[in-house]
Parts: C-alpha cells; sequence; structure tokens
C-alpha cells in the first residue's frame, strides 16, 4: 500500500453536543460560509474557509438535525427535535420565521431560486413553505413510506428526492403533481443525499456502501464498498476526480471517484463521523463528529500518476469508462417529459 500524506485539519470548537449535519454557501461576493447543526440545538456560523466562527442561531428548544443556507447565504434554515423549522436571518441571527409542524423534523432544503423552504421529518410527508407567504398554508407531500430522513432540490426546483430513516431507497418526487414518480433502489436506509454542484450526479451513502446515480435518468453509474459503514459522503465539486466518505470508524477517507481506490485517510475526530461536505471550489472539506467538533481538511491533489490516469480516462465531474454513458446536458423540457414517461410507463416503485 502506498504511503499516504497526514493531513491536519482546522479544529472548530464550539458545539457542546453532537454535530449532526454541515453544510457549505455558494461562493458569495463575501466568500463562502458554513453552517452548523448540533443535538445542542444552536446552530452555528463560521467563515468557510478559515473556520471562525461568525455567530450562532438561538431559539431552537431541542436538537437540530438539519440546516442550510439559501444561495446568497443572507438567510439560514433549521430542522429541529422541538416541531418546528425556522427560517433565520443569516446577517443578525433572528428568527424570521418559525415553521410549526407535529412532530419531529429531520430535514430541511431552499430551493434553487430560494423561494420555497423544503422540509420532512418523522411525520412521513413533505412540506413546501412559500417564503414570500410564510404565513401560508404549506404544500404536503403524504406518500412518503417512512420518516423522511434526508431532502434536496434538483432538476431547477421541478424534483425534490428524500429517503427515510426505516427503509432503503431515494424518492425522486415531481414537484408539479406532488407524486414519487421513481426510486433508486439500494439495500440499507440512506443517510445522506447529495446532489453534484453541476447537477448530474445524486451521491447517496446507504449502510457501508457510496453510490453515484445519473441525476437525469436515474441510473447507477458507480457503486463502491467502504471499510464500515459510512453515515456520509460528498463528491468533489469542481473536478468530480475524488469524493470523502464518514463513518462509524471515527475516520475520512479519500477515494478516487473513478477506480475507488482509497487515496486518503484523515484521523482525528474521537467519536463516529456524522457529516461529510467539501467546500463549493472543493480546496477543503468539511467534517462533524460526534465529538461535538468541526474539522476543516486541505484537499490532498492526486499524485502525479493519478492525475495521468485523470488525463486519460476522466471528464470533468464524472465517470468515462467505455461501459457507462457520459451524460449530456438536459433541458428542463426534457426532464419534464422523462418525469412524464416515468409516470405513465409503469407503477411507482417503493422499497418493501
Amino acid at each position: 500500500m502506498d504511503k499516504k500524506k497526514v493531513a491536519v485539519p482546522l479544529v472548530c470548537h464550539g458545539h457542546s453536543r453532537p454535530v449532526v449535519d454541515l453544510f457549505y454557501s455558494p461562493i458569495t461576493p463575501d466568500g463562502f460560509f458554513l453552517i452548523s447543526a448540533s443535538k445542542d440545538s444552536t446552530p452555528m456560523l463560521r467563515n468557510g474557509e478559515t473556520g471562525d466562527w461568525i455567530g450562532t442561531f438561538e431559539g431552537h428548544k431541542g436538537a437540530v438535525w438539519s440546516c442550510c443556507l439559501d444561495t446568497n447565504a443572507l438567510r439560514a434554515a433549521s430542522a429541529s427535535a422541538d416541531f418546528s423549522a425556522k427560517l433565520w436571518d443569516a446577517l443578525t441571527g433572528d428568527v424570521l420565521h418559525s415553521f410549526d409542524h407535529k412532530h419531529i423534523v429531520r430535514a430541511c432544503s431552499f430551493s434553487e431560486d430560494t423561494h420555497y423552504l423544503l422540509t420532512g421529518g418523522f411525520e412521513k410527508m413533505l412540506r413546501i413553505f412559500d417564503l414570500n407567504r410564510p404565513d401560508a398554508p404549506p404544500r404536503e407531500f403524504v406518500d412518503s413510506p417512512g420518516s423522511v430522513r434526508t431532502v434536496a432540490w434538483l432538476h431547477s426546483d421541478q424534483t425534490i428526492l428524500s429517503s427515510c430513516s426505516d427503509s432503503g431507497g431515494v424518492r425522486l418526487w415531481d414537484v408539479r403533481s406532488g407524486k414519487i414518480v421513481h426510486t433508486l433502489e439500494t439495500k440499507a436506509s440512506v443517510t445522506s443525499a447529495e446532489v453534484s454542484k453541476d447537477g448530474r450526479y445524486i451521491t447517496t451513502a446507504d449502510g457501508s456502501s457510496v453510490k453515484f446515480w445519473d441525476a437525469n435518468h436515474f441510473g447507477l453509474v458507480k457503486s463502491y464498498e467502504m471499510p464500515c459503514n459510512v453515515e456520509s459522503a460528498s463528491l468533489e465539486p469542481k473536478f468530480g476526480d475524488k469524493f470523502i466518505a464518514g463513518g462509524e470508524d471515527m475516520w475520512i477517507r479519500l477515494f478516487d471517484f473513478n477506480t475507488g481506490e482509497e487515496i486518503g485517510i484523515n484521523k482525528g475526530h474521537h467519536g463516529p463521523v456524522h457529516c461529510v461536505r467539501f467546500s463549493p471550489g472543493g480546496e477543503s472539506y468539511a467534517s462533524g463528529s460526534e465529538d461535538g467538533t468541526i474539522r476543516i481538511w486541505q484537499t490532498m491533489p492526486l499524485t502525479m500518476n493519478q492525475n495521468q490516469k485523470e488525463k486519460e480516462n476522466s471528464v470533468p465531474n464524472g465517470p468515462s469508462t467505455t461501459k457507462e454513458v457520459v451524460n449530456k446536458p438536459i433541458t428542463a423540457a426534457e426532464i419534464g417529459t422523462k418525469l412524464e414517461d416515468l409516470k405513465l410507463g409503469k407503477p411507482t416503485t417503493t422499497t418493501k
């Protein structure tokens, strides 16, 4: 085995209980930002590059399971065990609105156009809140087969994906009809689902497996078995040539996307890793752990041999082996047609 370089992370203290979710903002004129969710009930905002603390959002009365920032990093959202999701002013830390639920809220996500907030949780349904009319009743999608664990938007807000805590698979929902139109089948429950920066891939972690799916045609592109159960995975956003995964063994592992070869191991956490995310430019990545800390690691460059393989075998942010289809850009109209075909061609598939 090749000797691997040892990375020294930036260690971010502040949370008093486990860190369970991380989210990077896109790059803004003021830089990029990192928000963290913790069981200590107080999401925190940091400088995404340095890890420096900017502020704490105070107001939840239970564990916060999920957090996110809008495109301009002007507003934040959080999902909590106190039966609420909150919308925050990311500049002042003030609560802009609190959205009441009837059970624990596990996941939240801003739409790409930032006009809507998507939530999901123990009620086994998805809700879409109109942020321009926060007091209006939300749209409700009620066909989730179990408690919602993760949510995300894709296809220019035409499609939603969700996974469940108690069953495998990722459900893809048509926003117009509110119905499940396809399921990405997995054996174990999906604990992490990330849409790539260019919208072409969905990265999932289930059990000891990390999978990459074609986000437009929904086929499985790659699947790699990990050395242990992993809770989170993230694809490098700029070149798509590497990915990270973290889980129960407390390590963050770096892999070559095209071969699955392990090219780095980062050790430092003192508890299971619950979440990993690449920064928007791919130059670093963050991990959150049961030990209550966030660690920001610099992305190690590939070796010269690996770089040569990349030049020969890969395309930006995607596979290129002859057995796999290289994705082409897909228009909004084509996405709509694809979703209609899925609805008309066969019944919705769900996992038992």
